[in-house]
């Protein structure tokens, strides 16, 4: 069976509860959209990642109460560069939804939801520690994998393959 092509075209996913909440609180927050194998992308403005997930959060009919998961991908030498990606679970919907926000490789930073999710602590710390995106109002962001005094971020596409020497 063969699979259905994604869905791009904001216009035709914009009845998706979290998307459609997300467009009637900010719609020039939405920098682009993906539904593809059941499953919703949102890439959001980076100025506006910490209230959108405060209101995913708090959305009465869906509540996107648990963050499941932070990551980062390095598209080097592509800009922007970086793309941070919150994976979020409506345990009562039964629903998954992935917010994106996309950095350039000259200033990657953005702002931290621990205040949000207080989960997202290590996952921040653990990005920030392997790519070197830095979560702006984090409470303690140091490394957590590498040792202290590590030289560089070792999952970034530039980074030698035998470390700096």
């Amino acid at each position: 069976m063969a699979l259905a092509p994604p869905i791009t075209d904001l216009e035709k996913l914009k009845t998706h509860p979290a998307l459609a909440s997300l467009l009637d609180w900010n719609p020039g927050a939405i920098e682009g959209v993906k539904f593809d194998r059941d499953e919703m992308s949102i890439v959001i403005d980076r100025a506006h990642i910490r209230d959108a997930c405060t209101l995913l959060r708090d959305h009465r009919e869906f509540a996107f109460e648990f963050l499941s998961d932070v990551t980062c991908v390095d598209w080097y030498p592509s800009e922007p560069r970086f793309e941070v990606i919150y994976h979020l679970l409506s345990i009562s919907k039964k629903e998954r939804v992935r917010l994106k926000v996309r950095l350039d490789g000259s200033s990657p930073v953005v702002e931290s939801i621990t205040a949000v999710w207080p989960a997202a602590n290590y996952f921040e710390r653990e990005v920030f520690d392997l790519f070197g995106i830095r979560f702006s109002g984090h409470p303690y962001l140091r490394r957590i994998m590498m040792p202290e005094d590590w030289n560089g971020n070792p999952l970034r596409k530039d980074y030698p393959v035998e470390g700096y020497r």
